[in-house]
């Protein structure tokens, strides 16, 4: 194992920056490795435990179709979850309830799983239109409905449902002259200031779109990447987001009070290529999945480079943060490494 270092004691975010740099010490081993996928592990979503337990559970979604549900007090797998005929499961999310799952396979379809006092049974589903790479994005409304996205029939639309009921609410087609090509990433979000829904959109011909869900409109978009946008986070707080691609850097951009999309800056890296990238949700730092094998760790308001993380022998398909700052990445290698850094004070 080998692991790379990018940073310097006063790089701890919020930690105390002098002018004195000293030796820093290397990034760590992962505080613990999971394994038992079998086969790669394409998604990864943390989530509280079950029945008031007060532990957090870690699911994973594999190449080979099959959800598993982690304890991460005794580091093994509770529950697998069989629903998308063994095709690659790429996206998972729980919803406000707590107890309800959502997982989007390669098999053109979303399960909603009810995992209340030990169930596992999918007790609903949506049948996708696009078999593309494009991952869905829930935004709850109340504790009995949600919102989804998820790509639509025409390769350049995302559909948006009222759930459970899955009544339609819009299809969001470009206009006819931008041609940004297949969704690649969706985030659903809502301004603190306003109850209207809007869509954030990575496309394939690397652009960033901000839309308006219930105008179907665009407000904006940017040309982030000169490759499709592999991922994106955005942080609704400080109204800044970040995006990446097959390209060797990460896009930071803003959005102004006019609903229009500025770029920051953009954040060079060694290799190109990645897959996965998100903020901690106390945002203080944010961490990437790379091609290269490896998670990449930064300060998320200066963008500063923590940590490389060379754990991994293959492609790191995805990452995720806990509520109480741990991370998991998941990889090609059929491995789960959870690590802590710079815990949450």
């Amino acid at each position: 194992m080998t692991m790379e270092q990018e940073s310097t004691p006063s790089d701890v975010p919020g930690g105390d920056c002098t002018p004195t740099r000293m030796a820093a010490p290397p990034p760590p081993d992962p505080q613990f490795v999971l394994r038992g996928t079998q086969s790669a592990v394409h998604a990864l979503h943390f989530c509280g435990g079950a029945q008031g337990q007060g532990h957090p559970l870690l699911l994973s979604g594999s190449l080979s179709g099959l959800v598993h549900i982690w304890s991460l007090q005794t580091r093994r797998a509770v529950a697998t979850l069989d629903g998308h005929e063994g095709q690659c499961v790429t996206w998972l999310q729980t919803l406000p309830q707590g107890h309800q799952l959502l997982s989007q396979g390669r098999d053109l379809k979303l399960c909603l799983w009810d995992l209340a006092e030990g169930r596992n049974a999918v007790v609903d589903s949506v049948r996708l239109e696009s078999i593309g790479f494009c991952r869905g994005s829930v935004l709850a409304r109340g504790h009995q409905h949600w919102t989804l996205a998820v790509p639509g029939r025409g390769s350049d639309e995302v559909q948006i449902l009222e759930m459970p009921s899955k009544t339609s609410v819009c299809t969001l087609k470009p206009e006819a002259d931008a041609k940004p090509g297949m969704p690649m990433c969706l985030e659903l979000w809502q301004a603190n200031s306003s109850p209207r829904p809007l869509l954030l959109a990575g496309y394939e011909d690397g652009s960033v779109a901000l839309w308006d869900v219930s105008e179907r409109k665009v407000c904006s978009r940017i040309a982030c990447h000169t490759e499709p946008v592999m991922a994106l986070d955005f942080d609704s707080q400080k109204a800044r987001g970040v995006s990446g691609s097959a390209e060797k850097a990460l896009a930071v951009w803003s959005l102004d009070e006019q609903q229009a999309l500025q770029a920051l800056r953009t954040q060079e890296l060694t290799n190109p290529g990645i897959a996965d990238v998100k903020i901690r949700p106390d945002r203080k730092i944010l961490a990437t999945a790379g091609w290269d094998h490896r998670i990449r760790v930064f300060h998320w308001w200066t963008m500063k480079p923590l940590a490389v993380l060379a754990f991994h022998s293959a492609t790191v398909h995805c990452v995720a943060f806990a509520t109480d700052g741990l991370l998991a990445a998941g990889s090609r290698d059929q491995r789960i490494s959870v690590w802590s850094l710079y815990p949450r004070t």
